[in-house]
């Protein structure tokens, strides 16, 4: 008895590992992603199995869990993989491990392909701190207020994205981050047409507008420099304080400074509150 979750090729069916080909020829059920992406890669692999092969995707994620948690009670030794990388990672399997764990159930998991660290290292940006986005909102307010939150972010940052939302997501990234920010866009890794395009987020942008874009895309974001988030906030006190001096009255002053920085109101408005709170 045990949940296994496994790494999964990404593109290429060289790079399944022989622990998980022997993981599928052994499990008692396969809960898998999309059960004919799965029948391709076993027979890519030349994975032979008996297993029973059930569906395990976003839309069916909470009752498979409690069906997969039955089979472990019952003894048997359940293999979950996703279409491609790692389970949980974007994709389904989090809820489930969580639960067999709180039940103290055996668990492992097989390593192998990961699109957010293959991105990171072919971006050729810092990899001693980053974090993982998953995928960009899909509306233009949520996806803006995603990047806000992320302006100051100092570590290299990896994001998820479909290929016709690409040019769009940029865009903001180009108005909030700024178009000298560097970044790599890492399209169909380990298939026929990977390819990866380096430079800063206005020169991916203008990619995007003149590409066709296919194809998985990962997109590494560099993070801001250090101390930035500290240097615009003394900076936006000062110009606010400027302001004031002259006779504007704060909530002016805040605004005007606002438009300046190219910042939301209310970041201006907090940094003031900061330096007031500091100076008192």
């Amino acid at each position: 008895m045990a949940l296994i979750l496994a790494a999964t090729p990404l593109g290429n069916p060289l790079d399944a590992s022989p622990r998980l080909i022997k993981a599928i020829e052994s499990a008692d059920v396969i809960a898998a992603e999309d059960s004919r992406r799965f029948h391709r890669l076993a027979s890519d692999i030349k994975a032979t199995f008996s297993a029973k092969v059930i569906s395990f995707f976003d839309g069916n994620e909470s009752d498979r869990t409690l069906e997969i948690l039955e089979l472990l009670h019952a003894g048997k030794e359940v293999l979950v993989v996703s279409d491609a990388g790692m389970p949980t990672v974007s994709d389904p399997g989090f809820r489930l491990m969580r639960d067999a764990i709180a039940q103290n159930l055996p668990v492992s998991v097989i390593p192998g392909p990961s699109a957010p660290t293959m991105a990171l290292a072919l971006s050729g940006l810092p990899t001693d701190r980053f974090t993982f986005e998953g995928f960009l909102p899909r509306t233009l307010g949520p996806r803006q207020s995603a990047f806000e939150n992320l302006r100051f972010e100092e570590r290299t940052m990896i994001f998820f994205e479909a290929p016709h939302r690409l040019e769009e997501s940029l865009s903001d990234a180009v108005a909030i981050l700024g178009s000298e920010r560097k970044a790599a866009i890492c399209r169909e890794m380990t298939k026929t047409y990977e390819e990866t395009i380096r430079g800063g987020l206005g020169e991916l942008l203008e990619w995007a507008q003149k590409s066709e874009v296919l194809g998985e895309i990962t997109l590494v974001i560099a993070g801001a420099e250090l101390g930035s988030a500290e240097k615009t906030s003394e900076d936006m006190v000062a110009r606010v304080r400027e302001f004031e001096t002259a006779g504007m009255d704060r909530k002016s002053a805040i605004a005007t400074v606002a438009k300046e920085f190219d910042l939301p109101k209310r970041i201006v408005y907090a940094a003031v509150v900061d330096a007031n709170k500091m100076s008192s």
